[in-house]
């Protein structure tokens, strides 16, 4: 005789009590409805993402994530210190949950306002090095960037400089231009100078530096770079990405060919800054805030952060053809938490050390 399945589940059917049938059919449905409201929310979640980076190469990278994990990203952009002030007046009812800044001193400054919140994760633990994170998990580091000596060969030799300090050789007298002192990216340096040097000679530095410059202190680090390709100053400080835009033709063809005029030097140790992110402290979706931050400090979403503005990667040098042709630098290994605590101690010595 053969097996007949339908009348085999009937005969099954029959023996089984209505009530534990429909309870069987209630707890299904309820299963299935469970599967599937936890996947509406995952690809319903939203983050909010405060940036002081504005690159379209950024909006790529959100969108690669969103595709990645379902997590919508709303972008708005805007200065740093802009963005922390916009935070402190939201309050909890801000829509950030994921604030991105350049510079140390504005991640501690975030810091030091409670605008972030604690974080743990494995990942970044690995994928960000000690000296480049918040002891307590408050941000993360994204991107290295490093203040270079720009020189035109013309006027001063290469050769002569090789540390910070060399800066400050009387023989520079009106050869040095400056960006100003309200630049946090010298305020970093300065900072960077205090921890390896001590303030003592780190004064000394800024003094005996800032008597080789007669020119105007600059507001900007791309028009330094200009002066220094046209003669106005022999050698200057900026930050790499600026030059490197230059020289990828990134501002124009007339600013690429002024870009290389000059010389970009690494000085040994260099000093390295960040940009870096955290979660809000109010944030709404939390969990998915941290998992941006992973991916833009994993080595792959890293890399297109970085390259995105010419910057350097967390680890190594990366593949940016530009960034390659400058060569390689060693790393002072200055804490970044450590320089964003010590930017007011900072500013006040330069102040009081004559740089305006």
């Amino acid at each position: 005789m053969l097996f007949d399945p339908v009348l085999a589940f009937q005969r099954l059917r029959s023996c089984i009590a209505p009530e534990r049938l429909a309870a069987a059919a209630l707890l299904g449905v309820t299963a299935g409805a469970a599967v599937l409201t936890s996947l509406a929310k995952a690809n319903s979640q939203e983050i909010g993402v405060y940036s002081g980076r504005h690159y379209n190469t950024d909006k790529a990278l959100y969108k690669q994530f969103t595709q990645k994990t379902g997590i919508k990203v709303r972008l708005l952009e805007a200065k740093d210190d802009a963005l922390i002030e916009r935070i402190k007046r939201e309050g909890a009812n801000s829509p950030a949950d994921v604030l991105v800044l350049a510079d140390a001193a504005r991640l501690d400054k975030a810091a030091d306002a409670g605008l972030f919140r604690p974080s743990r994760s494995a990942s970044l633990s690995r994928d960000v090095p000690a000296n480049l994170r918040d002891s307590k998990g408050l941000w993360f580091g994204l991107t290295r960037r490093v203040r270079v000596v720009v020189v035109n060969p013309k006027a001063v030799n290469p050769g002569s400089i090789r540390t910070y300090a060399d800066l400050a050789n009387p023989a520079l007298k009106g050869q040095l231009c400056l960006r100003n002192r309200k630049s946090v990216y010298n305020q970093s340096l300065v900072a960077d100078q205090m921890i390896l040097r001590g303030d003592q000679q780190a004064a000394a530095w800024v003094k005996a530096m800032t008597t080789n410059v007669t020119q105007p202190y600059f507001s900007s680090d791309t028009p330094l770079i200009r002066a220094v390709a046209n003669g106005q100053c022999g050698v200057g400080l900026v930050n790499s990405y600026y030059v490197a835009r230059m020289l990828a033709g990134g501002n124009g063809s007339s600013d690429q060919q002024l870009a290389n005029r000059v010389k970009v030097l690494f000085p040994n140790p260099a000093h390295v800054n960040i940009t870096g992110a955290g979660v809000v402290k109010t944030a709404k979706n939390p969990e998915a805030a941290l998992k941006l931050i992973e991916f833009l400090a994993s080595p792959s979403g890293g890399r297109g952060y970085a390259e995105a503005n010419n910057e350097y990667p967390l680890r190594g040098f990366g593949n940016n053809a530009v960034l390659k042709r400058l060569g390689t630098f060693k790393a002072d290994g200055v804490s970044a938490q450590q320089m964003g605590a010590k930017n007011k101690a900072a500013v006040a010595l330069m102040q009081s050390s004559g740089w305006r």
